[in-house]
């Protein structure tokens, strides 16, 4: 599990590990179902080792650990919301960060996925413009297509998104 996915989750509010899985879990819907609980666990350890965590025991809880962003945390959990990271799309990933800074209230999903679009508008044209250069039937070309296929296809997703974040805020 990576890292910001965590922090992100834990940016609305400090949580107990468990309310953080079941988080992540709703969140997947069924992808969800195989995370490992002790990855979760070993992946907050990692992160109050790292200064991104505090960690207090919570008495109404039967001392059960709290976890809360530092201001580090906050700050990491910003700049990976910032980013623009594909070529390999982790579309879990992406949905999560979308999840996250609407329950945060740290960024506007339409907002990232519109940025998410621009840059793979941009690598669409650079690829097509490529798979162009290079003559029928070369290896580099077959290549290129399936890149220019991948982003069209992955485009396709990123409106998708847009029109659910759309009826989302409508309903509000």
């Amino acid at each position: 599990m990576q890292q910001e996915v965590v922090l992100a989750m834990l940016a609305k509010e400090p949580s107990h590990g468990y309310q953080l899985r079941a988080r992540l879990r709703g969140a997947l819907g069924p992808l969800g179902d195989a995370m490992n609980a002790g990855q979760i666990y070993v992946t907050l350890t990692r992160l109050e080792k790292a200064g991104l965590l505090t960690v207090e025991q919570s008495e109404a809880q039967n001392d059960r650990k709290v976890y809360a962003l530092t201001a580090a945390g906050q700050q990491r959990v910003a700049e990976w919301i910032a980013e623009v990271g594909w070529p390999k799309p982790d579309l879990a990933e992406f949905h999560l960060k979308l999840i996250a800074a609407a329950a945060a209230g740290l960024a506007d999903p339409i907002t990232i996925v519109d940025t998410q679009r621009r840059e793979l508008l941009r690598r669409l044209r650079e690829a097509q413009r490529a798979a162009m250069s290079e003559p029928d039937g070369s290896d580099a070309r077959l290549l290129l297509e399936g890149i220019v296929l991948r982003l069209q296809a992955d485009l396709r997703w990123l409106e998708a998104c847009e029109q659910s974040w759309t009826h989302r805020r409508s309903d509000k």
